[in-house]
């Protein structure tokens, strides 16, 4: 199993990026999917999630009202729409599949995408 994240770079304060994240390996259309990020001198902490079905979503505060998740079950693919960014965004965004313990932890993990927002 493999979740493959892109998307990520460089973009200035207030700018817009979006991540994906394509599995393969099997398929998640019955588990929630979602995006942790860690950065820097950080513990890793949990940034949005959605339900198998698309109709559920979960935010971290620091995030709700910027980020939108969504997922293509067709497509076994998640997306981080990310508007309006900050230069505390500033980490690596992990894919993650079959999230699990109150938004703690997940099953499957992609490697990592860098997202740097400069001010």
């Amino acid at each position: 199993v493999q979740l493959v994240e892109s998307g990520g770079g460089l973009v200035q304060a207030g700018g817009s990026l979006r991540l994906s994240c394509a599995a393969s390996g099997r398929t998640f259309s019955s588990d929630a999917m979602g995006w942790f990020r860690q950065a820097p001198g950080k513990e890793r902490e949990f940034v949005a999630a959605i339900t198998w079905s698309g109709n559920g979503f979960h935010y971290a505060d620091s995030v709700r009202g910027r980020f939108t998740v969504s997922r293509d079950n067709a497509k076994n693919t998640v997306y981080l729409q990310m508007n309006s960014l900050k230069p505390e965004d500033t980490a690596v965004y992990y894919c993650a599949a079959k999230i699990k313990n109150f938004y703690t932890d997940a099953d499957y993990w992609g490697k990592g995408a860098l997202v740097t927002v400069s001010s």
